[in-house]
């Protein structure tokens, strides 16, 4: 036999393919490598903190003059909001219109909150210089007074801590990547191997709700990964995996198989890295922090987050995404199997006429 060929399993020879398509497709692959090393790279190596809420509590000059402090050093960093008192800022920290807060006055405090995660960084870092400048306006004023000058002191509280099962927030970051990989896995698999877009629904439908009570059970039960009210999590977690393997199923329905790759390709390569995962939304650049909390992955992790440690903060939006891309996924699979009904209908009714002529012909 010509070493050109090979003989295939079903008895037929198969030409070999091409040296010269052998190696396009070869070097042709590596592009797949560098777009995911480029996806998953990307955030951290632009990561550039920028619009990090605080809010300010103080006199009035003192507050004016903290707030042109921090834009002139902070560079843009921080988003400067005056508040009329402690507790106004606690409860803006809690529902997360501030991510941390700077008390003037006789006992300065600076409020932070470690559930932030990343971003609460940016904030803490803040007690050095707010130290210093505190000391120095005391001198100040005691060389202007002729008095000794005072012992100010900066108090650091953190207001939101992470729990004492997770006191670095390793295990909440842990908990998001299960989440995505679990709807990708379970769209494509039902997808692939369930026939019949009613019954991928349902499939779907228990997929979703059983793995949200099961990843629910782990990370919270178990490993103590998230907090919080143990259903609403179970809801956040199925409507995740849920918004993530719908669309999948739905573009199935309207273009086959090749609808699978909307999984990987969307949700893991351009979603993911734009999800505030990782990193907050605060330190990608431009727009794409906002822009990822509007595709499941962003929405769920910001979702998980404040339901594991800021109650009190309005999740209506993640809540509306979410729902959002599962209804857009139920919606194209029953276009897609509409269209399919009413293409086999025709396709029958014309075997039909075909059928019936050829019958009229012959008699």
């Amino acid at each position: 036999m010509s070493d050109t060929t090979t003989e295939s399993p079903s008895g037929a020879d198969r030409p070999h393919t091409p040296i010269l398509r052998t190696l396009a497709i070869a070097t042709g692959l590596t592009a797949i490598i560098a777009v995911i090393v480029l996806a998953f790279s990307w955030p951290a190596v632009t990561a550039d903190p920028d619009d990090v809420t605080i809010a300010v509590v103080g006199p009035e000059a003192a507050v004016s003059a903290i707030e042109t402090q921090l834009t002139k050093e902070g560079d843009g960093v921080f988003d400067i909001t005056a508040v009329d008192d402690r507790d106004e800022a606690v409860e803006g920290i809690e529902e997360r219109d501030y991510f941390g807060a700077i008390i003037l006055g006789p006992e300065p405090e600076l409020l932070t909150a470690s559930a932030n995660g990343a971003v609460n960084e940016v904030v803490a870092q803040l007690a050095t210089p707010l130290q210093t400048a505190l000391t120095a306006q005391a001198q100040a004023a005691a060389e202007a007074s002729g008095q000794a000058a005072p012992n100010v002191t900066l108090t650091v509280t953190d207001i939101v801590p992470f729990s004492e099962d997770d006191p670095n927030g390793s295990l909440l970051s842990s908990a998001f990547f299960p989440m995505l990989l679990g709807g990708i896995i379970g769209g494509v698999t039902i997808a692939t191997l369930i026939v019949g877009s009613v019954r991928r629904i349902l499939a779907v439908t228990v997929y979703s709700a059983v793995g949200g009570v099961v990843l629910t059970s782990i990370l919270q039960g178990w490993f103590g990964s998230i907090q919080g009210e143990f259903w609403l999590n179970v809801g956040a977690f199925s409507m995740t995996i849920a918004a993530i393997a719908t669309p999948m199923i739905g573009f199935v329905a309207l273009i086959g198989r090749a609808g699978t790759a909307v999984g990987p390709v969307v949700m893991m390569l351009f979603a993911n890295p734009i999800s505030g995962a990782a990193l907050p939304p605060q330190f990608l650049p431009g727009s794409w922090g906002e822009i990822g909390q509007w595709f499941p992955p962003g929405a769920a992790a910001t979702l998980v987050r404040e339901l594991s440690y800021f109650p009190n903060a309005d999740m209506t939006f993640p809540w509306l995404v979410l729902t959002g891309w599962v209804v857009g996924g139920l919606i194209l699979t029953l276009v897609g199997h509409f269209r399919t009904t009413i293409t086999e209908n025709r396709a029958d009714s014309t075997a039909e006429k075909t059928s019936s002529r050829e019958a009229t012909v012959t008699a």
